[in-house]
């Protein structure tokens, strides 16, 4: 549970400072994202703060039916059947550079959703960062750019 982080301010911008550390780190200070997309509902708690860390917008993965406007749609597995994400058709410029973050990466459905969404748009996906992967359900598998976490388990 991620929650408590966010009741301590100090540990809340630790968690966002070890994030855009980890994102100058990949990508260099003048190469970062144009775009942090955040999956709902916890990609939203850190996803927007970072993404003014790095001076970059914050867009929005929602389930369906929750997005004002002209929505993108794409379906995902979960464990016990199927659900859907939608973007804002006009979140991302074309050829913006995107990345995915949201809490933990398990099965990657939902992030994979969120990528496919990014790129339907017209946005370049640059990868995917995650707090927390769970190595054994090989998540990243599904996933079509690279994938960073700050935490594995196994």
């Amino acid at each position: 549970d991620i929650l408590p982080i966010f009741s301590d301010a100090q540990l809340h911008l630790d968690l966002v400072r070890a994030l855009e550390i980890q994102v100058l780190n990949i990508y260099g200070e003048h190469n970062k994202p144009d775009v942090v997309v955040g999956l709902e509902a916890r990609g939203f708690l850190f996803g927007p703060s970072l993404a003014l860390r790095l001076g970059a917008g914050f867009v929005p993965v929602r389930k369906a039916g929750k997005l004002p406007g002209a929505t993108e749609t794409a379906k995902y597995m979960k464990e016990y059947g199927e659900d859907h994400f939608q973007i804002q058709r006009d979140a991302i410029k074309p050829a913006q550079k995107v990345i995915v973050v949201d809490d933990i990466i398990a099965t990657g459905g939902s992030a994979a959703a969120a990528g496919s969404l990014v790129t339907k748009i017209g946005g370049k996906l640059e990868g995917y960062l995650f707090l927390l992967e769970l190595d054994f359900l090989k998540g990243r598998e599904k996933l079509d750019a690279p994938v960073y976490t700050l935490l594995s388990s196994q």
